[in-house]
């Protein structure tokens, strides 16, 4: 037996229809094993090493893989292509005990039968310089978040997250609003004429000159005094210009257009994209079984196959004619920094048409795969032809100009239309008569209309993203990521007005206090450059812990600085420090260890209560922490005495104490032992303090019926009892 593992039980579904015999198709379910949640778990002293854990509920899914490929004869990786992918299958030769230099790693572009099978025939070793790449990403990343995100949250009083790149795209959107806030509209005013030739029609022409130069009449007095002027004036023509003006047809698809495409043709977020590309591209049930539709989506390269652009030329000429196929094909150039691993995002298959596959597709999927394919077939086809037309008209010292275009051949706009209506103050699209340079016109009327200066417009998510490419922040992979935090809906940084991005009250005082302490990581310029050094390290020659390194060093003496307040140790006079701690917020001296005074910053989110506290004798004080409200002593941190306020509900069955209903982080009820933590006893059901007579386990209240705790007893959960 050969086993496979890819990520996903649809990936894994679509591979084993291609595959039949001797392979055994299983998904590991994303990561195996990750830095844990609940702590930095980066080794600042120790070269930046990072700490993996496996999470519990990772754990039956490592045990049936470890089962599976110590029987295997070949073990076969086949995660995403690329450097999350290529990571994830080095955690799986970590976790599963494979041997590293083993050439078990195997990469398609397309889940279809011939790509699958090519890659089987050509393994490879893991690539570690991706691996670094993708870990070096994820310790930068836990390094900036886990360290300012506590700073932020305890000078701003509020629960909040930093982020490397998040932040930096947080701030374009706070910049844009304050633009907006500050800007001052200025009055101008637009000024038609309305001229005729000699025997031919009448035709309007907007004032943009004067002598020589960009003219407006700045307020309605100038206005009235140009039109006076311009009444006494002799009209004519000063130049015409003809010209057949060729539209090129947009590159296929990448990660970051199809994200903005998305948003802008269907009203979809970055995030909801991803997840329904991620689906095409792993496969859907079909009549025809299950099918991948789609190339891997996530990619900064505007690459196709010779195979798929061959195909794409004779659907054209099958179905729209010669006359749409362009005189050579087109290719086109990706970016400078573009990775051009694998290839662009396109149907896998011509013969799907969207159409084929209306009624097996959900509604936006059938959307996605449809501007997915048009853009595709769009991108092969000849130019769109406009025949284009401008006149400039002279009276005196001023300029007048009209122009526009008529579309004489619709080429690839045919299957994908990207023109995009704008206004035009100089009166586009006029039907012009013939005329020859130097021919008098006759003034029939002067239209004035005032105007003000409008001021930048907000971000929307297509527009963000775009500028975040265009500005070389963050990559494909990250962008749904980056988007989705900012709308987070626990912290909800920016709110959406119809499709427009602004930013809540909250993300001002964040970004002027990043921007304060840490002004190196909320550089645009700076985090471009991150990114080229990231890349660099998956390019190979680079050893990641030198980029950290050189990282932390400036990083750190600004993380102490964002920590420093005004609050003076009355104890030894030095300034004293904001942490943040089990209790909240509390000042800390920065002499220490010479001197170790504390005391908390937030006394008023204590409530005082008429208890005393049984070991010192102090008032205790009502808080609230993470698993509830609690009574802790006033005299903290002298006396950590603290009075749980939970209910008990329970009872523990290792030592017979009461146990407490809990809320855990992730917002699920469980029963923790009242004794903790002497006694470290936890469960998700209600315990009876009892043990089942049959397995000896201890037994829990289900929906009001005693069960035994143990799912293999058959006085359990799953048990006929």
């Amino acid at each position: 037996m050969q086993l496979i593992i890819v990520e996903s039980p649809h990936k894994a579904k679509t591979i084993e229809k291609f595959l039949k015999g001797s392979y055994k198709v299983e998904a590991s379910k994303g990561h195996v094993r990750d830095l844990p949640v609940n702590y930095m778990a980066v080794n600042i002293g120790g070269d930046f090493e990072p700490k993996y854990v496996i999470a519990p509920e990772k754990e039956h899914d490592i045990k049936k893989l470890t089962d599976l490929a110590k029987k295997a004869d070949e073990v076969y990786l086949a995660t995403d292509p690329d450097r999350e992918g290529e990571a994830i299958s080095w955690h799986l030769c970590e976790v599963l005990g494979l041997d590293i230099k083993k050439a078990n790693r195997i990469v398609f572009n397309e889940i279809s039968e011939k790509a699958v099978k090519n890659a089987l025939a050509n393994p490879r070793k893991i690539d570690m310089n991706l691996v670094d790449a993708q870990q070096a990403r994820r310790v930068l990343d836990r390094i900036v978040g886990y360290s300012i995100s506590p700073v932020a949250s305890a000078r701003l009083n509020e629960n909040l997250s930093a982020g490397r790149v998040q932040s930096v795209a947080l701030k374009m959107v706070v910049d844009r609003e304050r633009e907006i806030s500050a800007f001052k509209p200025k009055e101008y005013w637009n000024l038609k004429a309305e001229v005729e030739p000699n025997g031919k029609s009448a035709f309007k022409v907007m004032l943009v000159e004067k002598n020589g130069k960009k003219y407006k009449p700045a307020t309605s007095e100038e206005a009235l005094a140009v039109e006076q002027q311009l009444k006494t004036l002799p009209f004519s023509v000063k130049a015409m210009k003809r010209a057949v003006v060729k539209s090129h047809a947009p590159a296929p698809f990448i990660t970051s257009t199809l994200q903005q495409d998305g948003s802008i043709k269907m009203n979809l977020t970055a995030p909801q994209v991803m997840q329904i590309a991620q689906r095409l591209y792993e496969g859907v049930e079909t009549p025809n079984g299950h099918l991948a539709l789609i190339t891997y989506m996530r990619t900064d390269s505007v690459r196709v196959s010779s195979e798929a652009q061959r195909d794409a030329l004779n659907y054209i000429r099958d179905n729209f004619g010669e006359k749409y196929l362009p005189a050579k094909p087109n290719f086109y150039r990706s970016k400078k920094d573009a990775q051009d691993a694998h290839e662009a995002i396109r149907p896998i298959d011509i013969s799907r048409t969207p159409e084929s596959l209306v009624n097996v597709l959900d509604k936006n999927q059938y959307k996605l795969y449809k501007l997915i394919y048009d853009r595709f077939i769009a991108s092969q086809m000849a130019e769109a032809l406009y025949d284009s037309v401008s006149v400039d008209v002279e009276a005196g010292e001023y300029g007048f100009r009209t122009s526009g275009k008529t579309l004489t051949f619709k080429g690839y706009t045919v299957v994908y239309d990207d023109t995009k209506k704008e206004e035009d103050e100089e009166g586009g699209n006029a039907l012009l008569p013939p005329m020859v340079d130097g021919e008098k016109l006759n003034l029939i009327d002067l239209l004035k209309e005032q105007k003000f200066t409008k001021p930048p417009v907000r971000y929307t998510e297509a527009s963000l993203i775009k500028s975040m490419e265009d500005k070389g922040i963050g990559r494909p992979s990250t962008y749904a990521t980056i988007m989705a935090k900012l709308m987070d809906k626990k912290r909800e940084y920016v709110h959406k007005d119809k499709k427009y991005l602004i930013p809540n009250d909250i993300s001002y005082a964040l970004i002027d206090f990043l921007v304060k302490y840490f002004s190196n990581v909320m550089d645009i310029s700076f985090t471009a450059r991150m990114e080229d050094k990231l890349d660099d390290i998956g390019d190979g020659g680079i050893d990641w812990h030198n980029i950290i390194r050189e990282f932390y060093a400036p990083f750190e003496k600004q993380l102490t600085n964002s920590k420093l307040t005004d609050i003076v140790c009355e104890k030894c006079g030095s300034p004293m420090i904001i942490n943040s701690g089990k209790y909240g917020n509390y000042y800390a001296c920065s002499n220490y260890p010479a001197c170790q005074n504390i005391k908390a910053a937030n006394e008023k989110t204590a409530i005082p209560t008429d208890r005393i506290c049984d070991k010192c004798g102090g008032i205790m004080v009502e808080r609230e922490g993470k698993f509830g409200k609690f009574l802790a002593c006033s005299n903290f941190p002298k006396c950590k005495n603290t009075v749980s306020l939970s209910e008990n509900v329970g009872t523990c069955p290792e030592c017979g104490k009461p146990t407490k209903k809990m809320t855990s982080r992730g917002g699920k009820t469980f029963y923790g032992c009242s004794n903790y933590p002497n006694c470290k006893f936890m469960s998700w059901d209600i315990p009876t303090g009892k043990k089942c007579d049959k397995c000896g386990a201890y037994t829990i209240i289900v929906n009001g019926v005693e069960k035994c705790s143990s799912a293999k007893c058959s006085n359990g959960q799953n048990g006929k009892n």
